[in-house]
């Protein structure tokens, strides 16, 4: 009678292996999060699988290194791709080990539009939640070192930062989003330039920015482009409105509009108050604005005032009396 017994006995054993076993599974192959909302990784290259399981179970990503090589005895030969990682929510050490296999690395992009400048840079990457902090931006961007070479009178790397698309890792400094930039911009320049030497860089790329600044319509950027060159020529004020804004941010009293003692302010960069073309770029201008700085039309224009009806277009005057008379049917076309 005890053969039965000793029967059930090892029945009972064995389920409880096997729910042991089952339990230490799920426990170390289910699902899991260590507590933080995300967690980024590095996967180096070189790095053995070893390796990439304890930097996994150190970030807190899967509970032990154990979890991760057991999925790689499963797949022995996918590759694990280098780069990046961004974990967040649970996940199962098999859905950790697939990211990887498949190079889903992280990665941010900023877009800059055309005419930012160094303060609108700035924001955006507070608004995006970026890495990098608009303070630190400033501060790197405020050091023209890295374009020297193009523009030993650059007094910021404004001008230089190329608006694109640019695509971040979390780890992207201040620093290194300044060098993508003004790579970008190198390489734009050399396609527009060619293979002429443009001597004056800094003047054109000044120019490009007050271009880019005034005209809404690429059609319009080398007449806008030729006004200022005509009056550069006659030693007239540019009267550059944009240059006002510039200058107001500089000293960080800008208020969304330009009040008459702005108009009136000594800052070197308001071209109301001072002759020339300002110290600087004001903003980073795009292939259209610099092609018209490089290209202006051939004109007799020293004016130029908006169009009513909100269309973006100008009317570009030769004489003060036309010009009065644009002013006036714009105001019209306002009231």
């Amino acid at each position: 009678m005890s053969k039965p017994r000793g029967c059930f006995t090892s029945f009972i054993i064995v389920i409880a292996l096997a729910a042991v076993v089952c339990w230490a599974g799920y426990w170390y192959l289910g699902p899991y999060q260590s507590g933080a909302p995300e967690t980024f990784v590095d996967i180096e290259h070189g790095m053995s699988s070893r390796q990439i399981a304890e930097v996994l179970a150190d970030r807190g990503v899967v509970r032990s290194p154990w979890a991760f090589l057991a999925v790689r005895l499963l797949h022995p030969q996918a590759p694990l791709q280098a780069g990046e990682y961004r974990f967040s929510g649970e996940q199962t050490p098999a859905e950790v080990f697939d990211k990887i296999r498949k190079g889903e690395i992280f990665f941010q992009y900023l877009t800059v539009p055309e005419g930012s400048n160094m303060f609108d840079i700035a924001n955006l990457l507070g608004a995006q939640m970026t890495s990098i902090q608009p303070a630190d931006f400033l501060r790197a961007a405020a050091d023209s070192q890295m374009i020297h070479d193009l523009d030993p009178q650059a007094p910021t790397l404004e001008g230089y930062l190329f608006p694109s698309t640019y695509q971040m890792t979390h780890r992207t400094t201040a620093r290194q989003l300044c060098r993508m930039m003004t790579d970008e911009f190198r390489r734009q320049w050399r396609a527009l330039a060619g293979s002429g030497e443009v001597t004056d860089v800094h003047r054109i790329v000044t120019l490009a920015s007050l271009v880019e600044k005034e005209s809404a319509l690429p059609r319009e950027r080398p007449e806008v482009a030729s006004v200022f060159v005509n009056r550069l020529r006659l030693s007239m004020p540019l009267q550059c409105d944009p240059t006002t804004v510039y200058a107001a941010l500089l000293e960080n009293r800008y208020r969304g509009e330009i009040h008459r003692s702005d108009l009136a302010s000594k800052n070197l960069y308001n071209t109301y108050t001072h002759a020339g073309l300002p110290p600087g770029p004001i903003a980073n201008p795009g292939v259209g604005s610099l092609q018209a700085a490089l290209h202006p039309a051939g004109t007799d224009f020293l004016y130029f005032v908006a169009k009513p009806g909100g269309s973006g277009s100008h009317h570009f005057s030769a004489t003060l009396g036309e010009h009065d008379k644009a002013v006036e049917a714009y105001r019209r076309g306002a009231r």
